[in-house]
């Protein structure tokens, strides 16, 4: 096995270890999120119902609208993150799950999950 199939699978353990400790329903969904290099995606999704309930992207046009000027990475995912809480909320939304997949709790994808809390909703 070569060491980029080693770390991939590593990688795949890893988020497969915390999704399974980590399952979404109507009342209370997953926010499942994928970093990366440039870009961040969230995603509030319904396991028991297999759907997505409202999705946001670095690259969707509601968040490139408000992106001013330099603005770094992670205030860009704080940005979705923000704009994402603000979806859910009117979706009547007030607790979530959170599944960073295999990623560390931190740098950008704290900082969507930050973003996320600040409109009151609790993980």
């Amino acid at each position: 096995m070569s060491r980029m199939a080693y770390k991939a699978e590593l990688r795949r353990k890893r988020a497969l270890r915390r999704r399974k400790k980590c399952r979404g329903t109507e009342s209370r969904p997953r926010l499942s999120i994928y970093r990366s290099l440039r870009h961040i995606n969230g995603q509030l999704i319904d396991d028991d119902g297999n759907r997505t309930l409202c999705s946001l992207s670095s690259q969707s046009t509601e968040v490139q609208k408000k992106v001013k000027g330099k603005m770094t990475k992670t205030d860009i995912a704080r940005l979705v993150g923000e704009q994402l809480g603000e979806k859910s909320k009117n979706l009547g939304i007030e607790r979530v799950k959170c599944d960073i997949g295999p990623y560390r709790f931190h740098g950008r994808v704290k900082a969507l999950v930050e973003g996320f809390q600040k409109n009151g909703i609790s993980l």
